[in-house]
């Protein structure tokens, strides 16, 4: 499934169907009195969340959405029919935003949220409700209002417990497809990863959703690389997994290019909790591994630890570590 993660819809309410003006026919009775109904009313546009999904991408193709009209009342002070809701669902994680791509209305954190984005419009009155004492037979209806209609942005930021950073080819999609469920593409090349890919790991029979954000490369938050376009989605995870390729020859170097990153994007994402993995620890002996942890996490806040994606003990180990990081 391909990914998008902003989009700019048109919504339009359903429209409130118009009052009737009709009088009762009877036989025998000339002029029977009022018996027009109520218009029903117009169908609103409601959002919806859903956990099953992760991409906007089904609103490039159809980016237009109208709800519903309400029926017209009827004679015999028959109601008409109110307009259908139509229901948009939307992934874990999205927010709404107006015209303008600044202005917040709603945010989705959770499943199966509901957010009313326009609302349908009311029915109009039949002549029924205008007979008065003065006024027997009423000619006076009123037609339904419009229904509110607005153009809104999609924005999804995924939301996960952890946040796996760092370069292009260290590892991050080996290691979420070794600790969880998830099957994302993994090659031997920069960018294999062109989108976030979450993944569910258990441990413990407790769950710990992951999210593999995209390789960062200096200047991402002005663009450069895959750019700032998935740094977003790291300000929703609870912390974050700093992976680093250990055969790099310069390991802080590395490390300090991905914090700058964060910083220059925001400042919030260096308060978060981390944790720095070294890995591919299978690629060179115990004894150099243990020189160059040594030296690396000198004067390092994080902790730091060593994996290789490819022994089950390393696996489980870091499993146990993620789950003390979101507890």
């Amino acid at each position: 499934m391909k990914f998008l993660d902003q989009v700019k819809i048109y919504i339009k309410a359903g429209n409130g169907g118009s009052g009737s003006p009709s009088f009762r026919r009877e036989k025998f009775i000339e002029y029977g009195g009022p018996d027009g109904g109520d218009g029903g009313k117009g169908g609103s546009i409601i959002l919806r969340s859903e956990r099953n999904l992760n991409t906007l991408i089904d609103y490039r193709y159809q980016q237009h959405h109208k709800a519903e009209r309400g029926e017209n009342g009827s004679g015999q002070n028959c109601t008409g029919r109110g307009g259908n809701d139509l229901f948009l669902k939307v992934p874990i994680g999205t927010q709404v935003f107006e015209d303008d791509n600044k202005t917040l209305i709603y945010d989705f954190k959770k499943e199966g949220e509901e957010f009313v984005a326009a609302n349908g419009g009311k029915g109009g009155l039949g002549n029924t409700r205008f007979k008065s004492s003065t006024n027997r037979a009423p000619k006076k209806f009123t037609k339904g209002a419009i229904g509110e209609e607005y153009v809104i942005w999609l924005q999804l930021k995924t939301i996960a417990d952890i946040g796996i950073i760092g370069l292009p080819n260290a590892g991050k999609s080996s290691l979420l497809a070794a600790i969880t469920n998830a099957t994302p593409k993994i090659a031997n090349y920069k960018f294999t990863t062109l989108n976030p890919n979450l993944g569910v790991s258990t441990y413990d029979d407790k769950e710990i959703t992951l999210a593999d954000i995209p390789g960062l490369v200096e200047g991402a938050h002005e663009g450069v690389g895959l750019g700032i376009q998935f740094l977003k989605h790291v300000e929703r995870c609870k912390a974050l997994l700093h992976l680093i390729d250990i055969t790099n020859e310069d390991l802080e170097n590395t490390y300090q290019q991905v914090k700058n990153e964060l910083k220059n994007y925001s400042k919030e994402l260096l308060k978060k909790k981390e944790i720095i993995v070294l890995n591919k620890i299978d690629l060179l002996d115990e004894t150099t591994v243990k020189k160059i942890m040594n030296n690396f996490s000198k004067n390092k806040k994080s902790e730091v630890i060593t994996l290789s994606t490819i022994k089950k003990d390393s696996v489980s180990k870091i499993k146990a570590k993620l789950l003390s990081y979101v507890s």
